[in-house]
């Protein structure tokens, strides 16, 4: 009960994405699980502290990164803290909990000629409607560097294609506009064409599938992957590393890094600076390839 009003209450008043509330949801109930198994008798009145330090190197001991345990361990504060303020229980446990220290993971990107040959790929001749919604989705998320919730809540009143720029909604609730380019522009002339005619749609979805829905996150997911295999080796092939890839991409490439804070999305630059690492790292390569006492 005390979960559905936090959920309830993220999702009304907060204006979470659906998603967020989902993950906060099954973080919270995991920790349930947990401390139900120490002892049925056991409330989220009278867990303590120690009860979550114990839970946090239950997870650790099972091989959970220090990323997914914070994150679990942020859930759990947000849940105190309202039911705190709404006077469900009498104490805070989590206050005062720190998580284990994460080091700093540079962000995976795909090379610019590994894009290039993905795009290549593509037949200009193969008009088939699969073909045609695959090139659009993966110059989407190059051209933008928008998040895999971000492209699957796209309208098609999103997009104003005459004037290259698209309207994303990002993470709660945000709205920001992002540019895009002539390439762009064509593919998704031609694939809304091709759309048009093949497809009968049951929303306003911009990206569907074959059968006229609009595109889910694993459908997504396994398409990117899918195409990404072609052309590298990262144990990763997500939607998010096409936007690492952007967000490098544009600062490899001159562009400020408040800019390209604004374009994707992020409410602190902090977060945008993961990226001029990247950018780093690539100037030390061409260093050492290029100084002759290397």
């Amino acid at each position: 009960m005390m979960i559905e009003q936090f959920l309830n209450y993220l999702l009304l008043e907060k204006n979470n994405s659906e998603q967020t509330v989902r993950n906060y949801g099954l973080d919270l109930r995991l920790f349930e699980s947990y401390f139900k198994k120490l002892d049925a008798r056991l409330s989220w009145e009278s867990v303590d502290s120690d009860i979550i330090r114990d839970w946090m190197e239950s997870m650790m001991d099972r091989g959970n990164n220090a990323t997914s345990i914070n994150r679990r361990l942020s859930a759990l504060r947000s849940f105190y803290r309202f039911a705190l303020s709404r006077n469900l229980v009498g104490s805070d446990p989590a206050h005062g909990i720190t998580g284990p220290k994460k080091s700093l993971a540079l962000p995976r990107f795909v090379k610019d000629n590994e894009i290039n040959s993905i795009i290549d790929s593509f037949s200009e001749e193969d008009h088939t409607y699969n073909n045609m919604c695959a090139r659009a989705i993966l110059l989407m998320f190059y051209w933008t560097g928008m998040r895999v919730s971000e492209l699957i809540s796209l309208d098609d009143s999103s997009v104003d294609i005459i004037s290259c720029n698209v309207k994303v909604v990002g993470k709660g609730n945000k709205h920001r506009l992002v540019p895009f380019g002539g390439e762009l522009k064509r593919c998704l002339n031609e694939y809304i064409a091709v759309r048009d005619a093949c497809v009968e749609r049951m929303d306003n979805a911009l990206f569907v599938t074959d059968k006229g829905k609009r595109m889910g996150y694993y459908r997504v997911r396994k398409l990117v992957d899918e195409h990404l295999s072609k052309v590298c080796t990262l144990g990763k092939k997500t939607p998010h590393v096409l936007r690492h890839s952007y967000a490098t991409a544009m600062l490899n490439n001159g562009a400020g890094i408040e800019s390209v804070k604004k374009l994707l999305g992020h409410s602190s630059v902090a977060t945008t600076e993961i990226y001029t690492h990247v950018t780093f790292e690539k100037l030390k390569e061409v260093y050492e390839t290029a100084h002759p006492r290397s």
